[in-house]
């Protein structure tokens, strides 16, 4: 999740909401991508997720990745809770998932680069404390009790309040993994095309990377839990956001949508403040319980904008949400396949001329189907597996338009990272398929083989 943000004055017109938003808009030529991705860490031996203190533990590879890598500690209340290095940064999710938000980067070439070293890094200081890593969407066997929560201020305040929303807050802090993509937008106009095809296709994502079919030690009749989980976990900051699709939509509009978003805190000299379901629209008008008379800041806006977790939401770039942690090969195809959407306007207007004609409850319902059946699903006439293969061919042929060469030259474009994408259309099984057909044959129902065949 999102560190606390920094530079902002005072707020002292409504303009200034809409206006931090429209400020991240950039000319296509400094476009970027920025990829993060999550991952369960686990003792070897036991098979147990890692606490955050002791000899094999979270604080362990952290410090492995400072001291031998040259990563640049963060520190909260004295405790070890992130690492910084050329503009990216690792951080902890709230039950110890480790997380790399990867720099903004050009190309999908860096992109996997990026992730092939941090990866090989974290193996490497892993290894000598007995830890693995592993990428899935939810943790298949551990408990709610088994996962620690992080020291820092932030989860403490959302695991309270997470109880009081929903039912399954709680299960998407501390067991579900994802990977996402923070993709540029040129203009308002732009903003609204490729936020509205990032909802209506987020399904799609969803589908082809749907690989939690586990939980609490044993099939959950989801391919993606952790897309089921998020559907019940605060109906405030979640879901489809229909009010994108209505006219006149922008960021004065998405502003509207945030500031109705109950907040979580205010962070001031290094400390969480509780505003738990307070209203930023009483902080702007200085009437914020938690800290009365004061007016927030730019940076209070900026981190309140990191509470609303809609399945794409904008700050100052737009981050697509809906898949699911998973294998390498999937970690680079989540940005390529996105940014082969979003990055050629020839590819993007035949996305939105796919789902343009699709209703509210269209939305929803393929939403609901994907988390369920993934490739399987269908809703009405639109047949999952069939969307999914018009998808990645128009994303493909945004890659090409693109061009953006590899290896020195080698590499013509960036369309290779698409091919784990194009195999499971092809056979029509995506890793959660793969993952149940192991535990109903090869593992015979021992959900443990889950480790040793498909950790990093």
């Amino acid at each position: 999740m999102s560190i606390p943000q920094s530079g902002g004055g005072p707020i002292e017109d409504h303009s200034q909401l809409a206006g931090y938003l429209e400020d991240g808009c950039k000319p296509k030529e400094d476009w970027r991508i920025g990829t993060e991705h999550e991952k369960f860490g686990y003792c070897k031996d036991t098979l147990k997720p890692i606490p955050y203190e002791g000899e094999r533990s979270v604080h362990a590879v952290l410090a492995g990745l400072r001291d031998v890598h040259g990563w640049a500690p963060v520190e909260e209340g004295g405790k070890l809770i992130g690492l910084v290095k050329d503009g990216a940064n690792v951080s902890l999710e709230p039950g110890g998932q480790l997380e790399l938000s990867g720099g903004p980067l050009e190309t999908i070439h860096e992109t996997c680069d990026e992730v092939n070293i941090h990866l090989r890094e974290v193996k490497d200081v892993a290894d000598k404390v007995g830890v693995g890593f592993i990428g899935l969407g939810a943790a298949p066997i551990w408990s709610h009790d088994d996962m620690p929560l992080m020291p820092k201020g932030r989860y403490k305040l959302m695991d309270s309040y997470m109880q009081k929303v929903g039912t399954m807050g709680r299960s998407m802090m501390r067991r579900t993994c994802t990977v996402q993509v923070n993709l540029d937008f040129a203009s308002e106009a732009d903003m609204v095309q490729k936020l509205r095809v990032a909802l209506a296709l987020q399904p799609v994502a969803t589908a082809l990377f749907a690989n939690s079919p586990f939980f609490d030690g044993k099939p959950n009749a989801h391919k993606s839990w952790r897309s089921r989980v998020w559907r019940d976990l605060d109906a405030d900051r979640t879901g489809m956001l229909p009010f994108v699709f209505e006219d006149g939509f922008g960021f004065e509009a998405y502003a509207q949508y945030a500031l109705d978003v109950p907040m979580y805190f205010v962070y001031r000299d290094g400390q969480y403040i509780d505003a738990l379901g307070m209203s930023f629209r009483d902080f702007l008008k200085g009437e914020l319980p938690a800290l009365p008379g004061e007016v927030p800041t730019l940076s209070d806006w900026a981190d309140h904008l990191t509470t609303a977790f809609p399945e794409a939401r904008i700050k100052k770039f737009m981050e697509m949400r809906g898949a699911d942690g998973g294998p390498w090969r999937r970690l680079c195809a989540l940005p390529a396949f996105w940014t082969g959407l979003m990055y050629d306007q020839s590819s993007l207007d035949a996305a939105w001329d796919l789902c343009k004609d699709w209703d509210a409850e269209t939305r929803e319902a393929l939403r609901v189907a994907a988390s369920e059946s993934a490739l399987q699903a269908q809703v009405g006439d639109i047949n999952m597996h069939d969307l999914a293969r018009q998808v990645v061919e128009i994303s493909e042929a945004g890659l090409k338009a693109r061009g953006r060469a590899g290896a020195g030259g080698l590499v013509p474009d960036e369309t290779h990272f698409l091919n784990a994408l194009n195999e499971s259309i092809e056979s029509g099984m995506v890793p959660a398929d793969e993952l149940l057909e192991r535990y109903h044959g090869a593992w015979n129902g021992d959900l443990t083989q889950i480790y040793g065949e498909f950790s990093y």
